[in-house]
């Protein structure tokens, strides 16, 4: 099962690629992203649902975000795939509410949720926030806090729309270096989302323990 996730892993990367690869290689002389400019605020609120969409699966979002910084330019690239981010959130929050256990079941392994269910008992909402930290997808962690009955909508809520933002930040700033073949922006974008993950990493790995017999319990 391991392995086959692996691979499921990896053919939504090479799809997520391969679509931003063929829109900025059709998108050369900026004809595409003129026509979805002209649309105003109906593409950007389109642009906002597609995110959400992807944000809501296992399919990474990056790509997605990278062409809006095309498209949209730096700030309201990022601005947009943030929004798409939250409302992503507020949508898993209402689904795992009502149909938690199919999703976890399907989607979650009893590792991962007993993980943000650690964090979650030992510190509350500060534990939450750091939970969405860790070196995990953020649509599992959205799923995870949506099914525990302790977390409410505004914690969920806030946590979400915060502790995502270094990484969009990280995002956009490696994004513009590309573009401006400029060195000091890339190194600057490219510390910023190697210090997000490393935070999680070392939390996941020096502050929190995972019982296996609580696991094969599950």
């Amino acid at each position: 099962m391991k392995t086959k996730n692996n691979w499921i892993f990896f053919v939504l990367i090479a799809i997520a690629v391969g679509l931003a690869a063929a829109f900025f290689y059709y998108d050369r002389g900026n004809d595409i992203s003129a026509i979805i400019q002209k649309m105003g605020w109906p593409g950007a609120v389109l642009a906002v649902l597609f995110m959400a969409i992807f944000c809501m699966t296992p399919i990474p979002s990056e790509a997605l975000a990278v062409m809006y910084l095309k498209i949209y330019g730096v700030f309201w690239g990022t601005v947009l795939s943030w929004l798409g981010s939250i409302v992503s959130s507020v949508i898993i929050y209402f689904i795992a509410r009502q149909y938690g256990q199919q999703v976890m079941c399907k989607m979650i392994s009893p590792e991962r949720f007993n993980l943000v269910n650690d964090w979650v008992e030992r510190k509350g909402t500060a534990g939450l926030f750091v939970a969405r930290m860790l070196p995990l997808p953020a649509f599992a962690v959205n799923y995870i806090a949506g099914v525990i009955p302790s977390i409410r909508f505004w914690p969920y809520l806030w946590t979400a729309a915060i502790s995502i933002i270094p990484y969009y930040i990280g995002t956009a700033l490696v994004f513009l270096g590309i573009i401006m073949t400029t060195w000091c922006w890339l190194l600057l974008g490219g510390a910023a989302i190697a210090v997000f993950w490393s935070v999680g990493y070392i939390f996941n790995r020096k502050k929190i323990g995972i019982d296996p017999r609580r696991v094969e319990g599950e």
